[in-house]
């Protein structure tokens, strides 16, 4: 039988690929450390060089959240403006779609 997908957290995966990027020891031996193929340990290894200056780049990732959420409340401001013109436009009975 398969054993059941486990759930593995980005602190562990760091952990790994830290330990790996150490070099203090081979592949399978941190594949059988952590109980991890080796195939995995060196993705996330990869993903981790990658990714690093990401870490020391600041806050960019958040302006760009920022942004994009001004973005999107202007637009529900926008929506629920046109929604409310339309209702009084059309009469309190009106819904889409219904024959006059």
């Amino acid at each position: 039988m398969k054993r059941p997908r486990r759930k593995l957290t980005s602190q562990f995966k760091a952990t790994v690929a830290l330990a790996a990027l150490k070099g203090d020891k081979t592949l399978s031996e941190l594949s059988s450390q952590y109980d991890v193929h080796p195939n995995q340990i060196v993705t996330w290894k990869k993903q981790l060089l990658e990714h690093a200056v990401e870490v020391f780049s600041g806050d960019t990732g958040r302006a760009v959240q920022e942004a994009e959420l001004k973005d999107l409340h202007a637009k529900i401001g926008q929506l629920t403006m046109e929604r409310d013109f339309l209702s009084l436009v059309l009469g309190p009975g009106a819904r889409p779609g219904a024959k006059r």
